[in-house]
């Protein structure tokens, strides 16, 4: 047998899966690593702490396996987007924590490149709005901020990237610094069209070209795997949510998919010609098998399965995030209850640094529960926010959405997602879309698989019709912008 390994590097564990080379999953392991707050809004990882479960995790899906290194055709990366750390290019030593796309410590340096009218540039150039999300404000404030780092990039001495190129830099001793377009697509630093780094506003930023990445399609060689004297090809990287686009056959304009992890995040295929949202929606490259550029329409929710977690970990109401399902199918329909999660402000489409966690609606009846299925019922409402703006900025009435991500096993959610989008949601067998998308893109490369095998691979677990009436959809929708209109700029400026 000859395998594809896909490292799928998340923003709360690192895993790694095993795919057969006619395209079937076949293990999976995984490993949770710290979290990192070290001030209010401030989102951290340790940047050897994620190298170490990532190869923690592909050495125990080898041995677990028994697998011979060389019987590994080709490995895949997938990773969370945005994260940024920069680290010594003669030691590998970071000079600092990984920044996490959660992070909020730079809206002030937003701010300053909005009121220096940069936004129309930014979009225009990267398809992205100025936010403290991507990876350009993070890179400047680690400059900035850490002591002798101004020095040290002066001198040339280190060097800097999104999650995939620091594992790439590591996992080829050294020897390869570089991105994919995806993930390049998501720093605001990288011009789209013409697929290089952005001159002007590395400038403005003070972040040298020399420090960055070279960027390359997704489905191409970033250097070998040194394993135990095996030398192990790297050809697929992508993004997480491209990652799960392709991993879902999203090959034809106008297919959408919504992935349900920490955050929820929607991405829809729209072709090799660039379009721009007047809505607050992204545009990003998504990956292509042909070295061509393709592009989506992104929105980016920030907090979904985070919120699932903080009921679990911050308040503690509940043992397991499954329990969720049985509370809210067991309890009755809320009466206007809501609960907002903008615990890292609003991602699309209303894109507000400055909004904070809300529950509206509480009586004195309501309990745990209430706030449980509430909270559950945040991840359709926001992923409803998307969906409305992206059918305008695509004038494409959208009748399916293909779902992944933990979150969708959960059928009550499921059922609610459908009910509230008033179209079918698809749950594919293989909900791992992530980790395959990087499996397929690696295994492209190495002949191992094309598209047309990628489609036939696509298996369908369950289809959720909706079964509400548009006025009783149409009174949920209402409440929900109405609890999320109190939100907005609750932290003033």
């Amino acid at each position: 047998m000859k395998y594809i390994i896909s490292l799928d590097q998340g923003t709360t564990s690192s895993r790694a899966i095993l795919i057969d080379e006619e395209g079937i999953l076949l293990d999976i392991k995984q490993k949770e690593f710290t979290q990192i707050f070290p001030k209010k809004g401030w989102v951290e990882h340790d940047p050897k702490e994620i190298l170490r479960t990532q190869l923690k995790v592909f050495e125990d899906l080898i041995k677990s396996n028994s697998i011979n290194p060389k019987d590994i055709i080709s490995i895949g990366i997938t990773n969370q987007r945005e994260t940024t750390v920069i680290w010594d290019k003669e030691t590998g030593e970071p000079i600092y924590n990984a920044i996490v796309w959660q992070d909020k410590r730079t809206s002030y340096i937003c701010d300053k490149m909005k009121s220096d009218g940069l936004e129309s540039y930014v979009k225009e150039k990267t398809g992205l709005v100025i936010d403290s999300y991507f990876s350009a404000t993070k890179l400047k404030w680690i400059i900035e901020n850490v002591d002798g780092a101004k020095e040290k990039v002066k001198k040339n001495q280190v060097l800097a990237g999104t999650i995939d190129s620091w594992l790439i830099y590591n996992l080829t001793s050294f020897e390869s610094h570089v991105t994919d377009f995806t993930n390049a697509s998501r720093t605001m630093i990288f011009d789209i069209i013409k697929l290089k780094w952005d001159k002007k506003i590395l400038d403005y930023l003070g972040i040298p070209a020399s420090i960055l990445p070279s960027v390359q399609s997704s489905s191409s060689n970033f250097g070998n795997f040194k394993y135990n004297g095996v030398s192990i090809p790297i050809n697929g990287v992508a993004g997480d949510q491209q990652s799960a686009l392709f991993g879902q056959a999203c090959f034809e304009e106008g297919m959408v998919k919504n992935t349900y992890g920490t955050g929820c995040f929607l991405l829809m295929n729209i072709g090799k010609s660039i379009k721009y949202s007047k809505n607050g929606l992204l545009t990003t490259l998504c990956c292509s098998a042909d070295h061509k550029p393709e592009y989506a329409l992104e929105g980016s929710v920030f907090v979904a399965g985070a919120a699932i977690q903080w009921l679990r970990d911050s308040l503690q109401i509940i043992d397991n995030a499954s329990d969720t399902e049985k509370i809210s199918s067991d309890i009755a329909e809320l009466e206007q209850v809501y609960v907002v999660p903008a615990f890292a402000g609003l991602g699309a489409p209303y894109w507000d640094m400055y909004s904070r966690g809300a529950i509206f609606g509480l009586t004195r009846d309501s309990g745990r529960n209430e706030i449980i299925k509430a909270t559950l019922e945040s991840l359709a409402y926001q992923t409803k926010d998307v969906i409305e703006v992206m059918e305008k900025d695509s004038a494409i009435k959208i009748n399916s959405l293909r779902v992944d991500g933990g979150a969708c096993l959960n059928n009550y959610l499921m059922q609610f997602q459908a009910d509230l989008l008033g179209c079918d949601v698809v749950r594919p067998e293989i909900i791992e879309s992530t980790a395959m998308g990087a499996g397929y893109l690696a295994g492209i490369h190495s002949s191992s698989w094309d598209i047309q095998k990628i489609k036939s691979n696509q298996g369908i677990n369950s289809v959720f019709n909706s079964k509400i009436k548009n006025e009783k959809r149409t009174l949920l929708y209402e409440g929900w912008k109405d609890a999320v209109k109190r939100t907005l700029n609750w932290i003033k400026k």
